[in-house]
């Protein structure tokens, strides 16, 4: 079951990762990818952490909430 889970969760990451438009803009190469999302994440451990995890969460709130109601994420 936790395999299953696991499973799930990944393919949900990863359609996020597609959603955010990020596997067109590096034309699906996964170095690039991978090189963003490890910038992201070195972003995510510096002194701002804080704001920056914030900020991320606001506008991905704001991203999910557009869509439920239909229009563009701002």
């Amino acid at each position: 079951m936790q395999r299953r889970e696991r499973t799930r969760h990944l393919i949900e990451l990863g359609g996020l990762v597609q959603k955010s438009g990020l596997v067109d803009l590096a034309d699906d190469d996964r170095a690039t990818l991978y090189g963003a999302m490890l910038e992201l994440a070195a972003r995510a451990r510096d002194e701002n952490a804080g704001d920056v995890l914030a900020l991320w969460k606001r506008r991905g709130k704001r991203a999910f909430d557009a869509e439920a109601e239909g229009s563009e994420a701002p």
